[in-house]
């Protein structure tokens, strides 16, 4: 790998993910300030020589997801106007994942309006991490490689040794994740049907599956305020599952979600760090995190050595 041509950058969204990447790859962080005036606006200055440098940038879309989403619009506008050879964006959380359709009249397509900014101001391909719909990827003109924390996510719960785990969906559109998660755990699946009344408010209906006296994994892509998965862990419970754990790529937890998971059924609920953990969620002993700087870094070495990344995927 020739070190001298490749370079790491990273703005405030999750520094920690981007110096565990550059350990593991044996680089140094490449020099940045971004810092803010007064008024709210960010600036931003790169400060060392990255001309035919073939550059990643580690920027999370995660809260606060506007200031994030222009750190990363400017540090990529700046790396292009200092001749970089080539960009490419690396969120391991892509905000806005979520509006990725129009559902209701006079609505944005928000995942499509963000990959075409990050087009507009010089990404020359994306490198992420469980998107919400596997489909965003068809909003970009650019090459997208999408990688899942799968494999880190099994290793943990494999070693974990538990009998009797039925692996369970917490909704029909995540049953194909569910189904991966069950068949690399040799597990049966369940799948709860469950009826959304509006944005962030989730009502269970019913469990398919058989669960009593399984210990069951609730298996999504992110965790935002937590209702889904404290009525589904019940809900599982009230079917006679012996246990609920969970599990989730994304950390998001927004508003009430920590203190809903520290006061509920669940076990244990095992993220990435994709999104850095907030300082009450740290302290809360169910929820425990991951780290998927080696899967990234290995991918980032792909990319730049123009080799395959589908051995990630193992």
């Amino acid at each position: 790998m020739n070190q001298n041509r490749l370079k790491i950058f990273a703005g405030n969204a999750n520094p920690a993910l981007a110096h565990e990447i550059c350990a593991s790859l044996g680089l140094e962080l490449g020099k940045a300030m971004v810092k803010q005036f007064s008024d709210g606006e960010i600036y931003l200055q790169i400060k060392e020589n990255v001309r035919g440098a073939d550059v990643f940038i580690i920027q999370p879309t995660c809260t606060p997801v506007d200031r994030n989403l222009m750190e990363l619009l400017l540090m990529i506008d700046a790396l292009k106007r200092a001749s970089a050879k080539r960009v490419t964006a690396v969120l391991p959380y892509y905000g806005y994942a979520r509006q990725d359709r129009k559902d209701k009249p006079r609505v944005p397509i928000s995942a499509r309006l963000v990959a075409g900014v990050l087009e507009t101001a010089g990404a020359n391909r994306v490198l992420t991490l469980d998107l919400h719909a596997a489909q965003i990827q068809g909003f970009f003109n650019i090459p997208v490689d999408h990688l899942f924390a799968t494999p880190v996510l099994i290793e943990h719960f494999k070693a974990e040794n538990v009998s009797e785990r039925t692996v369970v969906s917490p909704d029909a559109g995540g049953v194909e994740r569910a189904r991966a998660f069950a068949k690399r755990l040799s597990a049966p699946l369940a799948i709860i049907d469950k009826r959304r009344e509006e944005a962030n408010v989730a009502e269970v209906m019913n469990v398919v599956g058989d669960v009593r006296n399984r210990h069951c994994l609730l298996v999504d892509d992110l965790i935002d305020t937590a209702g889904t998965l404290v009525k589904g862990a019940e809900a599982l419970l009230g079917k006679g599952a012996a246990s609920v754990s969970a599990c989730a790529t994304h950390a998001v937890l927004s508003g009430p979600a920590v203190g809903r998971i520290e006061g509920s059924c669940l076990q244990e609920v095992v993220f990435s760090n994709s999104i850095p953990l907030s300082k009450e969620a740290r302290k809360c002993g169910r929820i425990k995190s991951l780290s998927i700087a080696h899967l990234l870094a290995e991918a980032i070495r792909s990319i730049h050595e123009e080799t395959s990344v589908s051995g990630l995927f193992v």
